[in-house]
């Protein structure tokens, strides 16, 4: 039985890559294929046996919980139309796990979003996923995760390779290999230059984190734009405890960004097509 039985999605971004439609439709609820893009990431944490799921998000972003949300108008008249496929859709949104949500007032960077979840996550260690990232796997990647987690316990983040290039847009790990695609975090570095960066292992968007993240954000001191870094309080836990970084199988699309989006809408179009 896994430890971990929490997740947190972090939905708190304003999704300014993507006006105008995002200044009524969340980033999050763009359709990728015939589904939200946030409907895969819970689809992902629910297949890796986590049924305890937290949204942060900002105001005016209901539509995101709300779509898990149980809809009794909508059911009663599918029922009536004698529509079972689609009752059946909309009444399994609702039951894939326990929503939750908090409200994140400003984007304040996703050290603040993690922050904020800390009462219902409470005392345990939890799964932070970044529904942006969407992992194309045979075997979902937070499952691929835990199976690192069970032979190298500790918090655990998920690293892809970069281009050398590319390390000024992503969290850039220090570290040793202790597996094959399993490394030992010495140090990590947001955004650095090229020639800074210590590695061209890339953060991206999962974490396994233990409940002591929060007290290590407590005391992360607020960076540019106000922003408070996760990464920087990992790099306070690494003065207790463990961080391990794995690679993982599958294809990753960033559909934060409209190239990214329209990447795995096409990659989704290809799959679903009659080969």
């Amino acid at each position: 039985m896994s430890h971990f039985k929490k997740a947190v999605i972090a939905a708190g971004g304003a999704g300014t890559r993507f006006l105008p439609i995002t200044k009524s439709v969340p980033k999050e609820m763009l359709p990728l294929a015939a589904k939200p893009v946030v409907q895969y990431a819970v689809e992902e944490i629910t297949a890796s046996g986590i049924k305890d799921i937290t949204f942060v998000i900002a105001h005016g972003k209901e539509s995101v919980v709300d779509y898990f949300s149980p809809d009794p108008g909508l059911e009663t008249l599918l029922v009536a139309r004698g529509d079972a496929s689609s009752l059946r859709q909309v009444r399994g949104l609702s039951r894939m796990a326990h929503f939750s949500r908090v409200y994140q007032s400003a984007p304040l960077g996703l050290g603040h979003a993690a922050g904020l979840a800390a009462e219902t996550v409470g005392d345990e260690p939890f799964a932070l996923v970044l529904p942006d990232d969407v992992i194309d796997a045979k075997e979902p990647v937070l499952k691929q995760m835990l199976e690192v987690y069970k032979r190298h316990p500790g918090n655990i983040l998920l690293v892809e390779k970069c281009r050398p290039e590319d390390t000024g847009h992503y969290g850039i790990i220090d570290a040793e290999t202790t597996a094959p695609g399993v490394y030992r975090v010495k140090g990590l570095v947001e955004k650095p230059r090229p020639q800074d960066a210590p590695s061209n292992l890339a953060i991206v968007g999962r974490y396994l984190l233990m409940p002591q993240i929060f007290e290590a954000l407590s005391r992360v001191k607020p960076g540019k734009g106000g922003e408070i870094q996760l990464t920087d309080a990992i790099q306070l836990l690494l003065e207790d405890q463990p961080v391990f970084a794995c690679e993982f199988e599958g294809t990753r699309y960033d559909t934060g960004t409209p190239e990214g989006w329209l990447a795995a809408n096409n990659a989704w179009a290809d799959k679903l097509k009659p080969h």
